[in-house]
């Protein structure tokens, strides 16, 4: 029987963590090369279903997916400067065989930007090929200089949803920032979790980039999780690999880019944030089991087995992700215990009562209260159950980042958590406000879950006037 001991994952959050993916077997970190994680089975049915819901939302805003090579040309990989140069020290080269040595290096992507440019260019003639929305699901590699951890930090990123962009005008780039921002509010809203989106200083953008958009959720342990990022690349990479179109004009213009991503760190926001005392918890969206259906019978009793039997049936005709518990080794209680700590949203209960009177029992994950109802409505019930599931878990997640949220002049200073500063947007400013709080500046808060004070009541460390809060944290 896998344990997960009384940890409270605000106090300890590595070992809770950890507990949680061993014991719930969503991964083995085992595997003999650090910062690569082996998926078991349920872990992955759960990133699966989550990276479905982000697919959809781009193709239903004209994204169309495609592939392209792991290996990039070093020739290839080094046409944008600043691009080479962020991402340099990173990247895993490939010199060759073990018996070859390749006339050029190859380097494996830590992402797709140059790879993908190199063939547009071929693919771009005229403004009858923009705008150009494409995504792809791969992994990439990163050798991460920072401390690993699994899902969170890793070395092979698994199931990279990167999604590029090519466009006439800065209007139209500027139209697809927006676009971005809002597919990725619906994601991360529809996994219940609570973020800042805030606007990278200059000094932290993404290689190569005009600016970039991030989404930072926090950790229990109060370091800062970055969900995602929307990144306006302007012409930089449309310069480094020659990207034109013949416009209306009859001139040869430069395209205008963008790019965004989410990794499988969304599914470890999901666990970290959303886990409790009993183990996983996930909403019922991304649930790989939404329903386990637990009998309660005695030696034989055959009939209570073959109405769960009928009731799985009933649920799995009805699309619900269902799982019918015939284990005979172990009690009713070690089941319910057993599949909470696996994160199944609703479990119904099946015995002798059940059985004679054609009814079920509907046991929530959250609070535990158990309804009896009909079993012709046990579809409905349930679908009802899961959208009071989904409210409970969004405002006990909202709660959870407001504990996690310092506003220093409102509350002591602890030490762990985000913290929201004035700022005046300098980077002088920035460096005074690291050095008071002892976090990073990760950016400009232009989206809060929470209600922001007005910025008069915050302490300036700022020479100018503050216009606009900053929001600090040590980030994984």
């Amino acid at each position: 029987m896998p344990t997960l001991s009384k940890i409270d994952k605000f106090s300890n959050f590595p070992e809770w963590y950890h507990n949680i993916l061993r014991d719930a077997d969503i991964v083995d970190i085992r595997y003999p090369v650090k910062g690569m994680i082996v998926w078991r089975p349920y872990g992955l049915k759960a990133l699966r279903l989550a990276q479905g819901i982000l697919i959809r939302l781009l193709e239903e805003t004209g994204h169309q997916e495609a592939y392209f090579p792991t290996f990039i040309p070093e020739s290839v990989f080094s046409k944008e400067k600043d691009f080479l140069e962020g991402f340099g020290g990173e990247t895993f080269v490939v010199e060759g065989t073990m018996s070859k040595k390749f006339n050029e290096r190859l380097l494996v992507r830590p992402t797709s930007e140059t790879v993908m440019y190199y063939m547009w260019n071929l693919w771009i003639k005229g403004r009858k090929d923009l705008p150009l929305k494409m995504y792809q699901v791969v992994n990439v590699f990163r050798y991460e200089t920072k401390m690993t951890h699994p899902i969170l930090r890793v070395r092979e990123i698994m199931g990279f949803i990167e999604a590029h962009t090519a466009h006439a005008t800065t209007r139209e780039v500027e139209e697809q920032i927006k676009e971005a921002i809002s597919i990725y509010k619906q994601f991360f809203d529809s996994l219940l979790l609570p973020y800042f989106i805030v606007k990278t200083p200059p000094w932290d953008t993404f290689a190569g980039a005009e600016y970039n958009y991030d989404f930072v959720t926090a950790a229990p342990d109060g370091k800062g999780l970055e969900l995602g990022s929307v990144i306006n690349l302007g012409q930089r990479f449309a310069r480094a690999f020659d990207l034109k179109f013949l416009d209306s004009d009859g001139q040869y213009k430069f395209v205008y880019q963008t790019c965004y991503g989410v990794s499988e760190r969304v599914l470890g926001a999901v666990i970290a944030v959303h886990g409790d005392e009993r183990g996983l918890f996930f909403p019922p969206a991304i649930a790989p089991i939404q329903v386990v259906i637990v009998p309660i019978f005695r030696e034989g009793e055959e009939d209570v087995v073959d109405y769960a039997r009928k009731v799985l049936k009933i649920l799995k005709e009805s699309g619900v992700r269902a799982h019918l518990d015939e284990d005979t080794e172990h009690s009713p209680g070690w089941k319910y215990y057993y599949w909470e700590l696996k994160g199944v949203p609703t479990r119904v209960e099946v015995g002798r009562r059940e059985t004679s009177s054609n009814t079920v029992t509907i046991v929530r994950r959250d609070t535990l209260e158990k309804k009896t109802v009909p079993l012709e409505k046990l579809v409905d019930t349930l679908k009802e159950t899961w959208l009071q599931i989904e409210a409970h878990m969004k405002s006990r997640a909202l709660d959870y980042l407001k504990k996690l949220t310092i506003i220093p002049h409102r509350q002591p200073r602890t030490e762990k958590g985000l913290i929201v500063a004035a700022w005046d947007g300098t980077k002088e400013c920035a460096e005074r406000l690291e050095q008071e709080y002892g976090r990073s500046v990760l950016g400009e808060i232009v989206e809060s879950p929470i209600e922001l004070p007005p910025l008069s009541e915050f302490e300036s460390l700022c020479e100018k006037q503050p216009d606009r809060y900053a929001l600090l944290g040590v980030t994984y």
